[in-house]
């Protein structure tokens, strides 16, 4: 320490001190304000990017949110879509087996009614068909009968007794 102080010269002293503080002045003046001014706008630029970083992470939990509601209802609205789907299906078959057992019971009451009609139509002919045997019939018998005049006397006379008279 001894040789700093050897070469120690006040006037030398007193020109560095007066050069570092122009020098300071001047970076005061010229540099250490934009410098500052950087730094702080660099430091402004951070923040807005970390604010606008999360605004868009909770914009994004927003949308997410969003989204799963989203897709919440359209499930919902798909399994109330099938539901209805179903019951239309359902209600259209029940409509069909009610619209086929009507058909089939009309077509088993007209089957019924032909039937009935062709049935008294056959007892109707077979009548007729019994009462013109029958007249055949009789008409042989009488006929056998009235061949001789003495059955035809007693014919008459046994009908004239069964006769009641009012």
């Amino acid at each position: 320490m001894e040789k700093l102080f050897e070469d120690f010269s006040l006037g030398l002293f007193v020109w560095q001190a007066v050069l570092f503080i122009a020098l300071i002045l001047l970076l005061r003046k010229f540099a250490w304000k934009p410098i500052l001014d950087s730094v702080n706008d660099r430091e402004e630029g951070i923040k807005n990017a970390l604010d606008s970083a999360e605004k868009a992470k909770l914009e994004m939990e927003n949308l997410q949110a969003d989204n799963q509601k989203l897709i919440k209802e359209a499930r919902a609205e798909r399994e109330a879509m099938l539901k209805e789907a179903r019951e239309i299906k359902n209600k259209m078959i029940e409509d069909a087996k009610d619209e086929a057992k009507e058909t089939a019971n009309k077509l088993i009451a007209q089957a019924q009614e032909s039937i009935e009609t062709e049935k008294k139509a056959a007892i109707s002919e077979l009548k007729s068909q019994v009462a013109n045997l029958s007249i055949d019939i009789a008409e042989k018998v009488v006929r056998e009968e009235l061949s001789n005049k003495d059955k035809q006397v007693k014919l008459v006379e046994s009908m004239l007794g069964e006769a009641t008279l009012n």
